[in-house]
């Protein structure tokens, strides 16, 4: 009686386990189903900064043709706020599963030069999928100001030290580090005003509210070719195709002067390595674009379609370059 006890016990463990086993085997036929099916629903691309910046207009000219290439409807979501932070943790908190990407702005290698408590690591809680672009900033100012140079900006704030005010896109990012950088090279003082993105502060730049900003190329074109910004240089180390007239910062009387910000996709740590490549191969493709391409190019943007390997490393090298950027310039962290 014993031993068939125990047969019986065996037998029942064994269903248990081949149970178990088929569970689980089925779980990952499942999974790779879902990832060669990928995607079948749409997909939100999460913009950490508001309307109107550059990081929203790159999303926006890319995001109709990565819907094309991938079958599904690319949404766009403006999720700006703590320095593009807000937007940046719901991504690195998303489920890994190809559906909630983002388009990474520079913030994401500055933050943690800036801010004491980072809520993800920029290296590792992220899957980067491409570079997309690079793009300069360009020093702007209003027309009331009665400057047309870097130089007489210069000599205009000089006379007046810490009595201006310049605007950003917020605390620690390329438009506020881009500005730092040149008053520290040039021996200048003036007061930061931050916004929560450069949609903002631009409309207060354009109102006459601040008189001075480093929006990106892309979200200042528009409002230099009107007329209502006057254009004082771009801050890449050579001229932007779309806009030649315009000199360097580095020429224009502030040699050596270069500070650039970019935009790429990434998804949450742990998307599957299949998912990653189909969302890769679309924004390439996205870039390669005719219309696409020009554009970006002629809002001053750089196109690239980087791999992910090569856009983990840029990141890498990106926050080793800007955490020398804020201890040089003496900017406390929040």
């Amino acid at each position: 009686m014993k031993a068939v006890g125990c047969m019986k016990l065996g037998s029942f463990r064994f269903l248990v386990f081949s149970l178990m086993a088929l569970l689980c085997w089925s779980g990952t036929v499942s999974e790779i189903q879902a990832q060669q099916q990928y995607p079948i629903r749409p997909i939100r691309m999460i913009v950490p900064s508001s309307p109107g910046g550059g990081t929203d207009i790159t999303a926006r000219v890319i995001a109709p043709k990565l819907s094309e290439y991938l079958g599904q409807q690319v949404v766009i979501e403006n999720k700006p706020g703590a320095g593009t932070m807000i937007g940046s943790e719901m991504v690195a908190r998303a489920t890994p599963n190809g559906y909630t990407l983002l388009m990474g702005i520079s913030t994401l290698a500055i933050n943690p030069a800036i801010y004491k408590k980072v809520a993800y690591d920029a290296l590792t809680d992220f899957a980067p999928i491409s570079l997309v672009v690079t793009l300069p900033n360009v020093l702007v100012v209003h027309p009331s100001l009665g400057v047309k140079s870097v130089k007489e900006l210069i000599s205009y704030v000089k006379a007046r030290p810490g009595q201006m005010n310049f605007a950003s896109a917020g605390l620690g990012t390329s438009p506020h580090l881009s500005m730092e950088l040149f008053l520290s090279m040039a021996g200048l003082k003036m007061v930061h005003v931050a916004y929560k993105g450069s949609g903002k502060g631009l409309i207060d730049v354009i109102s006459g509210h601040v008189p001075v900003m480093m929006p990106s190329m892309l979200s200042g074109t528009p409002y230099i070719k009107s007329g209502r910004l006057i254009a004082l240089g771009v801050t890449s180390p050579k001229r932007t195709v779309g806009e030649p007239g315009i000199p360097t910062i580095a020429e224009a009387g502030m040699p050596g002067y270069e500070a650039v910000q970019w935009f790429g996709v990434l998804a949450p740590k742990g998307t599957p390595r299949e998912i990653v490549t189909k969302v890769h191969d679309a924004v390439v493709r996205a870039l390669q674009d005719p219309d696409v391409r020009k554009h970006l190019i002629k809002g001053g943007s750089d196109p690239i379609g980087s791999s992910p390997e090569e856009f983990a490393a840029y990141i890498r090298s990106e926050t080793e370059k800007w955490d020398n950027v804020v201890r040089n310039t003496g900017i406390k962290k929040q």
